[in-house]
C-alpha cells in the first residue's frame, strides 16, 4: 500500500502511546507512516489540516485519526475532498464515529494491511451565511449546522423555510440541522430521532422550543432549508459540527443544503451500527 497518514489528538492522555504502537506496527511491515505533529494539529493556530498536510496528498491510502469524535469531525471537514478513507481509533469517551477501540487495534490494523476493509460514504451539509444578499461565509459539516442563542441572551426566533415555503417560526434556544451521522449527537440530546447513518436525509430539531407543537422534522436531501434570524435582542451564533462558529445578526439568513462533498469512513464487516447503538444507550 502507498502509505498511512496518522492524525493524533495530542491532547488526549493516551495518544502518544497509541501513536507509537501504530508506527511500530507499520514499520515492521515496511509501510510508510506520515505522522502529524502537535504544531500541525493545533486547532487554535487557525487554518485547515489540508493546508498543513498538503505534502501528504497522493501519498497516503488511508488516514488514521487517533482521538475522539471531535478529532474525526475536524479531519472529515478539512480532508474529505482528498477522497481518502478515514479510520477513527477511539481514545476518548465512546463515540459513534470511531470505528475501533484501542484494545482492538492490532487485529484491525492487520485487516488494513491485508485489504480486509470497506469504506462507507457519509453525506455532509453545506451552510451559507447571507446578510442583505451578501454571502459572508460558507461552511461544511459532517454532523450538524446549529443556530443557537448566546449564554446570556433572550429567546431566539428563527423563521424557517423549506424550498421557499414557510415551515415554522421556532422560538427557543435555537435549531439543529443534522445529517444521519449527526442524529446521534446534539440532535439526539435535543429530542431528535436516531437515524441509520447509511441513509441520506436531513433532520431539523428545535432546541428547547417554547411551544409544545414544535417537533423534529425530517426532509429529503433535495430540500433547501433557510433560517432567518428574527431576534434583535439576542446574541446568536451559527456553528458547524460545534467547532467552527460565526456570529449572526438580526435578519441574517443561513441556507443549508446537502453538500456535494462526502466523507469516506473505514468500516469493518464485523462492526454494526445497531450493536454500537445498543452499547452506547446502555451507558
Amino acid at each position: 500500500m502507498r502509505g498511512i497518514g496518522l492524525i493524533p489528538n495530542w491532547q488526549k492522555e493516551n495518544s502518544a502511546l497509541v501513536v507509537e504502537r501504530i508506527c511500530e506496527f507499520f514499520k515492521q511491515r515496511n509501510i510508510l507512516v506520515l505522522k502529524a505533529d502537535s504544531r500541525q494539529t493545533d486547532y487554535q493556530a487557525g487554518g485547515s489540516l489540508a493546508k498543513r498536510l498538503e505534502s501528504w496528498r497522493g501519498r497516503v491510502e488511508i488516514l488514521i485519526v487517533v482521538g475522539g469524535d471531535g478529532t474525526i469531525l475536524r479531519a472529515a471537514r478539512d480532508l474529505a475532498h482528498w477522497d481518502v478513507p478515514i479510520l477513527g481509533i477511539n481514545v476518548g469517551h465512546k463515540g459513534f464515529l470511531a470505528e475501533i477501540e484501542v484494545e482492538q487495534m492490532d487485529r484491525y490494523l492487520q485487516y488494513i494491511v491485508t485489504g480486509q476493509y470497506q469504506f462507507r460514504e457519509r453525506m455532509m451539509l453545506d451552510a451559507t451565511v447571507q446578510r442583505e444578499d451578501r454571502v459572508l461565509g460558507r461552511f461544511i459539516a459532517l454532523n450538524d449546522i446549529v443556530i443557537s442563542r448566546g449564554p446570556f441572551s433572550r429567546i431566539l426566533t428563527l423563521n424557517t423555510f423549506i424550498n421557499g415555503d414557510f415551515l415554522e417560526s421556532y422560538s427557543g434556544d435555537g435549531v439543529i440541522v443534522a445529517t444521519p451521522t449527526g442524529s446521534t449527537g446534539y440532535s439526539l440530546s435535543a429530542g431528535g430521532p436516531i437515524v441509520n447513518p447509511s441513509l441520506e436525509l436531513i433532520v431539523i430539531t428545535p432546541i428547547c422550543p417554547h411551544s409544545l407543537n414544535n417537533r423534529a422534522v425530517i426532509v429529503t436531501v433535495k430540500e433547501q432549508i433557510l433560517m432567518r434570524v428574527d431576534s434583535r435582542q439576542a446574541q446568536v451564533v451559527m456553528t458547524a459540527d460545534g467547532q467552527v462558529g460565526f456570529a449572526l445578526e438580526d435578519g441574517d439568513e443561513v441556507v443549508v443544503r446537502k453538500s456535494e462533498q462526502k466523507v469516506k469512513l473505514v468500516h469493518f464487516g464485523d462492526n454494526s451500527f445497531y450493536r454500537l447503538l445498543r452499547q452506547k444507550l446502555k451507558g
